[in-house]
């Protein structure tokens, strides 16, 4: 009579090591493809990172009365490059984004800076890498939607907390970003 009992306990048992052991696993596969993600992200963001300089220099040549602008596309770069968490990398990389749009924006005011082949080869360089950071920051907030909801749903959340997983933060626009670009004439 005991033996079945115990026998039921032994299943019982197995099933839940299975299973945990099934979902730490899954956890861990969709860990790595976030990190993976980011890491495709942190590559592009490096790319533009070594490109701003060029461009600075660039621009330094013909709009010498910008100082300020330059200074502040250096500063946002070097600031982007020295964050130390998620949430401090997210906000300086937005703040880049926007003096990057007004450096482009000051160009406009220099039709000898419009006209230079490196400065628009720069330019179309930096396009493309801002278009390659886009494409990843998707990629990478696609992989974290699949990641949280697997550890978010029940009964895998169960496991994702004993086991020690936690939701990984998107990548996401700030207040600033969002708003429209003021075009003037």
């Amino acid at each position: 009579m005991l033996l079945p009992i115990v026998g039921i306990i032994l299943g019982f048992i197995v099933l839940i090591g299975v299973l945990a052991a099934a979902y730490y696993n899954q956890f861990v596969t969709l860990r790595n493809k976030s990190d993976e993600a980011f890491s495709t992200m942190d590559v592009y963001l490096k790319k533009r990172y070594d490109l701003i300089p060029n461009l600075v220099e660039t621009v330094k040549g013909y709009a010498t009365h910008e100082q300020e602008t330059l200074e502040r596309v250096t500063q946002a770069r070097n600031m982007a490059i020295q964050a130390n968490n998620f949430q401090e990398r997210q906000q300086q990389e937005n703040m880049l984004s926007g003096t990057l749009k007004s450096l482009f924006a000051l160009s406009e005011n220099y039709p000898d800076l419009k006209a230079n082949t490196n400065f628009l080869d720069l330019q179309n360089q930096l396009q493309k890498l801002e278009e390659d950071i886009a494409q990843s920051r998707k990629y990478y907030n696609g992989v974290v939607k699949v990641f949280n909801t697997k550890i978010q749903v029940f009964p895998a959340n169960l496991a994702a907390m004993m086991l020690g997983f936690h939701t990984y933060p998107y990548f996401m626009a700030d207040r600033q970003e969002r708003e429209n670009v003021q075009v003037q004439f």
